[in-house]
């Protein structure tokens, strides 16, 4: 049974907050005995729209703010797609609570569908990241050519990433976090795990994303091989359901199998806070 809370990390702009909402109410429905000190990122967000996280959470533990000053990240490239805060998660040991040792970074847009437990207790030696790789051999090689990778260093999906912050804060230069993003300006293509891949791939764990980042590419690639993974097999296995990309499962053109978890999980959401139904829905 755990018995310190697990500190989580989100970086997230109001847009996702009802999405974010629904991964916390997953995490809480899928580590029943588990506590959690929550860790919400942001320039722009007030208390004010933290309180539905926090009557989710109840007395399983805190929802926090830390609000993040937008003039350090001025000159970073950013999109619709891909706006300043997911900058944060790369920083996040200079801006969270010094006595964390160490934080789970979850994108809002997943299902959590197991324990986190043994993922979150882990020992990570001296690295600085766990997190899980989507790509294939031949993505393999265009990132190592585009982004200077080294030929065994792994390239991440960002949405799941546990961090050593002790170590980050002795040995991270932030320095070299933006020399990377000038000299590779013309080539990130999904910055964050760009950087991260590109800049600390010696100092990642690669994790099994089958469990912990399973996405609706991973489940066709396996079930169109001699395994054929089917969506019970996911709902035993998979502990991180991701809905990455734009496929949204919010969205009515949503395309593939996985949404079925998000479903189950916003109905449940709706049983239990009824009088939210707005806020689940917007």
């Amino acid at each position: 049974m755990q018995t310190r809370p697990m500190n989580i990390l989100v970086t997230i702009d109001r847009n996702y907050l009802p999405h974010f909402a629904t991964m916390l109410y997953s995490l809480l429905a899928s580590n029943p005995t588990g506590r959690f000190s929550v860790y919400v990122m942001n320039s722009t967000l007030t208390e004010d729209d933290l309180a539905y996280a926090r009557r989710i959470i109840g007395d399983r533990g805190e929802t926090h703010l830390v609000r993040v000053a937008e003039d350090g990240l001025a000159d970073a490239p950013t999109t619709d797609r891909y706006p300043r805060e997911m900058y944060y998660r790369i920083f996040a040991a200079e801006y969270l609570p010094r006595e964390l040792d160490r934080v789970l970074y979850l994108d809002p847009d997943m299902i959590i569908n197991g324990s986190l437990g043994e993922l979150y207790d882990m020992p990570m030696g001296t690295a600085f990241f766990a997190a899980a790789s989507h790509i294939g051999s031949l993505l393999h090689f265009f990132n190592e050519l585009r982004l200077d990778m080294g030929e065994e260093s792994p390239y991440i999906n960002s949405g799941v990433i546990l961090m050593d912050l002790h170590r980050l804060r002795e040995e991270q230069d932030i320095d070299n976090v933006f020399d990377y993003i000038d000299s590779h300006r013309g080539k990130l293509l999904l910055p964050d795990q760009d950087i991260i891949s590109g800049l600390y791939g010696d100092r990642i764990i690669p994790l099994d994303p089958y469990r912990y980042n399973m996405t609706e590419r991973l489940y066709m690639l396996h079930r169109q091989s001699a395994g054929r993974m089917d969506l019970e097999c996911v709902r035993r296995t998979a502990a991180v359901i991701h809905y990455c990309g734009r496929n949204k499962p919010w969205r009515q053109n949503y395309i593939g199998r996985l949404d079925v978890f998000y479903r189950e999980t916003v109905a449940a959401l709706a049983r239990d806070f009824p009088e939210d139904t707005d806020e689940i829905r917007a």
